[in-house]
């Protein structure tokens, strides 16, 4: 058994649990990595992997939010139980139209477009629609807190404006704290149960972008969950959702292909494969409870500046110092 490729299999595993979660493409990132830390491994195998340690990742989220996915939990009612169920039909709903999409063009995606171009432009592409969503969002929030500083008769019970499709709930929490900068989670949907079948429709379509490796999955679905209207802590909880089925359908999906190709699992393969998904998941579990804590103080154009940089470090690597070098 090889040491060097476990650790370097651990690598992956860090890359995976960090990326997976925060909206920066978890798949780009292996991809890119691949480029300078290249696994002695067949390329089937390689292929396998870059899906399957996944499952290490989802495995967090199935850890740390069992309790609103449980319904049979015995500490709740029949309505929380009920809550559950139908949250569980919302998330499949969701992801029924990257299935759609997703399960036949998954080989025709693979092969063209799982390269450091695509991705780099995908990085690049995402990051500024991160920084314009924000923008808006917080002219949005503004105009509301306006309108309830002003006792307009639009606001409604909780500091909502009616018809609109953004609130600002923690305005007047920023104002009595003195931090006119503060930049608080507000959205009209600001609960799990908020979140109507339309709208996770709405997010599950956005999914679909995600086929495209550097969109980020957790990205494309937060986005849409933004314009749709849901604070940032639902876009994301729900994201985080989403992917149980999603992920855990795509692993299956690729060892059965692994399999079906010739694939075989050694002591070795199977060490490789088993240090990444461990290390992904204990990495998920710490990236997913920094996340959900940052959301709530801070928005997402963070993300997105870093995507530009990392989108053209990575375009003037292939384009430009690459050739140069002659590598």
């Amino acid at each position: 058994m090889d040491i060097i490729e476990l650790l370097k299999s651990a690598f992956m595993g860090l890359v995976e649990g960090i990326t997976e979660w925060l909206p920066v493409s978890s798949t780009g990132h292996m991809i890119l990595v691949d480029e300078f830390v290249k696994m002695n491994v067949s390329e089937t195998f390689w292929n396998m992997f870059l899906v399957v340690i996944q499952l290490g990742a989802i495995l967090a989220v199935c850890v740390l939010f069992f309790y609103d996915l449980n319904p049979f939990s015995p500490s709740k009612g029949k309505e929380g139980r009920r809550d559950t169920w139908v949250l569980w039909g919302k998330i499949v709903l969701g992801c029924i139209p990257a299935a759609a999409i997703g399960l036949p063009l998954n080989d025709w995606m693979e092969e063209h477009f799982y390269n450091a171009p695509v991705v780099a432009l995908a990085l690049i592409v995402y990051g500024v629609l991160f920084i314009v969503i924000e923008n808006w969002r917080a002219n949005k929030r503004d105009q509301a807190a306006l309108a309830g500083s002003f006792g307009s008769r639009a606001v409604v019970a909780g500091g909502r404006p009616a018809g609109a499709h953004f609130a600002a709930p923690a305005a007047a929490a920023a104002e009595d704290s003195g931090n006119d900068d503060e930049d608080l989670d507000f959205g009209s949907i600001a609960t799990l149960e908020d979140l109507s079948w339309k709208t996770a429709l709405g997010i599950g379509c956005f999914q679909i972008l995600s086929l495209v490796p550097g969109t980020s999955r957790s990205g494309s679905t937060i986005i849409g969950g933004l314009l749709l209207g849901c604070t940032r802590s639902v876009a994301s909880k729900f994201t985080f959702f989403l992917a149980i089925p999603v992920m855990f359908g795509a692993s299956a999906l690729k060892l059965v292909k692994y399999f079906v190709k010739g694939g075989t699992f050694g002591a070795n393969e199977v060490a490789i494969l088993g240090v990444g998904c461990i290390v992904a998941f204990v990495v998920s579990l710490i990236a997913i409870k920094w996340l959900m804590g940052f959301v709530r103080r801070h928005d997402f154009k963070c993300f997105g500046v870093y995507r530009i940089v990392l989108g053209i470090v990575v375009l003037a690597y292939f384009f430009v110092l690459e050739p140069m070098l002659g590598l």
